[in-house]
């Protein structure tokens, strides 16, 4: 369940290439989930790393998390 989830988050995904040559990334449908760096695919670890950090911190207080694709945390 967690997994899909993420999956399906980090699916819904964006990267943007900034002008100064680094990654930017976000999930718009988890507000504050984003990160930055050198290369895509480091953004792109960091970006599930952030989401991660941010789906236990919600969990652990009872936040009311996004249904992602059909995909939903009790």
């Amino acid at each position: 369940m967690l997994t899909r989830y993420i999956q399906t988050a980090m699916h819904q995904a964006v990267y943007e290439l900034l002008d100064n040559n680094t990654f930017y990334g976000e999930i718009p449908s988890c507000p504050g989930v984003l990160s930055s760096a050198n290369t895509l695919e480091a953004c792109r670890e960091e970006l599930q790393s952030v989401l991660e950090e941010w789906l236990i911190l919600g969990l652990r207080l009872g936040h009311t998390l996004p249904v992602l694709n059909g995909e939903n945390l009790p």
